[in-house]
């Protein structure tokens, strides 16, 4: 008896909760719309687009090697965890001259993982403001052009975040210092607009298959 409830323990209840948030997982809904238009930042570089992208969207400022470790936070509890899903980006917008840190925090991140997705605009400080402008939150960019902020951007350029965050109402972008928020918060939100196209291409493609 003692047997079978140790396995019980130790095989079942793991699997019946892995199904459990499975399943609530797909059952999400979706993520809520903040702004309905995000600037492209292939105004900036014609290499790199948000369109038809789930873009992770960020501003390392002037000194972004003084911004390592929220770069590593990012990519250890985010970018890690879901890099190898289909149209799924981290674009990163920095001040032109600074080309020789980003090399050097490149090769530091590769060194952690397959840094491909990874993906670095370099843009003049006026098209840096304007694009930070166009997300339409409540934050600011500093004046060095950073913030420790990072924005989920849909595949329509719609900033997603939360309306009922239990802690600022409104959320419009992840605190990269804080482990603990994008454990709690941010890795949820990215599970929830991958889990809404994953939904709505399940569906697209039983409609062609009828």
């Amino acid at each position: 008896m003692k047997k079978t409830l140790v396995l019980v323990t130790l095989f079942v209840l793991p699997i019946v909760a892995y199904l459990f948030f499975l399943s609530g997982t797909t059952n999400f809904g979706k993520l809520p719309t903040l702004t309905e238009k995000v600037a492209d930042v292939s105004e900036m570089d014609a290499t790199v687009s948000l369109n038809n992208k789930i873009t992770i969207l960020g501003f390392l400022g002037k000194n972004p090697l003084s911004k390592k470790a929220n770069a590593f936070n990012l990519n250890q509890k985010i970018y890690k965890r879901f890099y190898e899903f289909n149209d799924f980006q981290f674009v990163m917008i920095v001040p032109k001259g600074t080309e020789e840190e980003i090399s050097r925090l490149k090769i530091e991140l590769g060194t952690f993982t397959d840094t491909q997705k990874w993906r670095f605009v370099f843009a003049e400080e006026s098209q840096i403001r304007h694009m930070f402008k166009t997300l339409g939150t409540d934050l600011t960019l500093k004046e060095d052009l950073a913030t420790p902020y990072v924005f989920i951007v849909d595949k329509e350029l719609k900033l997603r975040g939360r309306t009922d965050d239990e802690d600022e109402g409104t959320k419009y972008g992840f605190d990269t210092t804080s482990v603990a928020e994008l454990n709690n918060k941010m890795e949820d939100d990215v599970k929830i607009i991958l889990a809404e196209y994953r939904l709505a291409l399940k569906k697209n493609n039983a409609l062609r298959e009828k």
